[in-house]
Parts: structure tokens; sequence; C-alpha cells
């Protein structure tokens, strides 16, 4: 695939994962383009924790659907008979978990250009999540990233130190297949914006709402 083709390609995948193995140098691959990714001041702000144990990504696992239900809780009727089709993990379907960590003392105390701008480590880490996502579909592996969690509740599990904060958990795995469209456009929850209606021309011009 050519790069666009690659960037074009990329989803946010849950159901689709086979749990077959991934071949040690494809994830070394992976886990290389994450690490090439620029940083702010060459900060570097992040980690990789490779997570496979099944008993630790059960309780996730069981975290996450708790959150979900908190989610769809605050939902109302026809909203939330449209998020209960959604599939938000693929926790144990995956192969594997990625979660990946921003340290803010990575590079301190002059990190060069975060000065004016205290979240440019964390957007760093951003940046390295995105190149994971690229370089796994490059390789036909699937990438899931979770969201429905609490830092504090994912920190403990992982015994991760007090002033690092876990950004994603990325389910990393074969997949079936990649889908077409979105799931959640797919399942009708909201659908990609046109371009033109996102760009603006040297002021920010204000647009109704949607």
């Amino acid at each position: 695939m050519s790069f666009y083709d690659v960037l074009h390609r990329r989803r946010d995948t849950r159901g689709e994962f086979t749990g077959a193995p991934i071949p040690a140098d494809v994830l070394r691959r992976v886990l290389a383009a994450a690490h090439a990714a620029p940083s702010v001041g060459l900060s570097q702000p992040w980690d990789f924790i490779l997570v496979r144990d099944e008993h630790t990504r059960r309780a996730f696992r069981d975290h996450v659907l708790a959150e979900r239900s908190v989610f769809a809780a605050e939902l109302d009727a026809e909203r939330a008979t449209t998020f209960a089709r959604i599939k938000v993990e693929g926790i144990l379907e995956a192969t594997l978990g990625v979660v990946v960590t921003y340290d803010p003392d990575r590079g301190a105390p002059a990190v060069l250009g975060r000065h004016a701008i205290a979240d440019a480590g964390l957007y760093s880490v951003c940046l390295a999540i995105e190149n994971l996502w690229l370089a796994a579909t490059a390789e036909g592996l699937g990438v899931g990233w979770v969201s429905f969690y609490r830092e504090d509740a994912l920190r403990r599990l992982l015994d991760v130190p007090p002033a690092v904060r876990p950004v994603a958990w990325l389910c990393l795995g074969p997949v079936d297949a990649l889908p077409d469209t979105p799931d959640l456009e797919r399942h009708g929850w909201r659908n990609r914006l046109p371009l033109d209606d996102v760009l603006h021309e040297e002021r920010y011009t204000r647009r109704p709402s949607r």
C-alpha cells in the first residue's frame, strides 16, 4: 500500500481481531516506528507497556465495561439504542495490549519548546501513537484505542508511577479484515465531516454547530 492507502485504510478496530501471534520482527518494527515519532525538545516522553497476561487484561476489560455502563446511563433513549450496538473494546480478542504513557519529567527541567505550551509533551505521545497505528496498518495488523477507563485505575493495574500519565491502551493484533467504513459511521453514531467544513483561510470562521 502507498502511504495514502495506509492513511485512509487505518481503522479503530474492535471485533475483527483473530488473536493470532504477532511475529517478533513485525512487533519490533511497529514499536520502532512509534519510537521514531517527533517529540518536543527531543524529549521522547513515551513508554510502551506490552500487556499479554490474561488476568490483567480481563481486569482491565471489566473496568472498561463498568465505565461503558456509566456513559450509557447518561444518554437519551435514542442515543442509548445506537450506542448499545457499538463495541468499544477488543481487549481479550486482541493479541496483546500496548499501553502508551507520558512522562513529563523526561528531558526536564529544560524541555526545549515546552515552556509556552505545557501540553506539547502530551502531543508528542499522540504522534507516537499515530506512528504505531499507521505502521500496524501497513503490516496488516489492527489497532483499537480503548478510551473507556479512568487513568488512576489503569495506573494502579500496571504499577505506573504517580508522575507518569497513561495516555492509551491500544489493542493490537492480526485481524480478519479492516472494515471499509469506520464502526461509528456504520452504526450511525457520527459521520466524517467534509474537509471544507473544517477548513479556514487566514482567520477562524465561525460556522453553525452540528
